[in-house]
């Protein structure tokens, strides 16, 4: 069985100064709001971000931005977030924007226990410099190397207290294979099960990954509305 914790605050308790956080997600779909407010109150700092992309102004990653609480951020997307292109402008933070598709394999390779990889994303242009290259077969690909990190923070619909975890449809983004490649996995989740009240066949992360749970209820924001008459 799982711990599951009751506050926000004592499950993010362990995340120091200068760690290594994972956050899933894609724009403000499948992100744990709950446990990135909790880290936002908390006030660590110079934290390095590995999430696709840095919620918007005043939700999500957003308000560890507003803080001034990161220091790096690996993504792959910019957003729709005026403070993020404030403080890259101004030198306030450092990014290292990396190709979706690549962010996504150095993810899941370095939930794998694989070191690296060759693509053939980005070969020939800045992101390919002071970077191995190589040819296969007379093409080129670039090595990437895996990423892993002290934390990750994942949210998911559905959990046992076996730890399984099951994402809700778009929401199952890089959320899977965060959970695999954190050193320690805080899951909030929506709800929770008794253990083998999961169909296996609707798993999406084993419990093996997870370390923490917490139940969380979300307001689920939407970064751009649209409405059509």
């Amino acid at each position: 069985m799982k711990e599951i914790l009751t506050s926000f605050e004592e499950a993010i308790k362990d995340i120091h100064d200068g760690a290594v956080i994972m956050v899933g997600g894609f724009g403000l779909v499948g992100i744990p709001e709950n446990l990135i407010i909790a880290l936002a109150e908390k006030g660590a700092k110079n934290l390095t971000i590995i999430s696709n992309n840095c919620g918007v102004d005043d939700w999500g990653l957003g308000l560890l931005l507003r803080n001034n609480q990161i220091k790096k951020i690996i993504g792959s997307y910019v957003g729709e977030n005026k403070e993020f292109e404030r403080q890259v402008l101004a030198g306030e933070i450092e990014v290292q924007l990396t190709p979706q598709g690549s962010l996504a394999e150095k993810i899941r390779a370095g939930g794998a226990g694989i070191p690296a990889f060759y693509t053939p994303a980005g070969v020939g242009t800045s992101i390919s410099e002071k970077r191995e290259v190589r040819s296969f077969n007379g093409k080129y690909y670039l090595l990437e190397e895996a990423l892993t990190a002290d934390f990750s923070l994942v949210y998911a619909e559905k959990a046992d207290r076996m730890g399984n975890l099951v994402f809700n449809k778009t929401a199952r983004n890089f959320n899977p294979m965060m959970a695999a490649a954190g050193r320690v996995t805080i899951a909030e989740v929506g709800e929770i099960v008794e253990a083998g009240q999961l169909d296996p066949n609707t798993v999406h992360t084993p419990g093996v990954y997870v370390q923490k749970m917490i139940i969380g209820q979300q307001e689920k924001r939407i970064e751009r509305l649209t409405v059509r008459n």
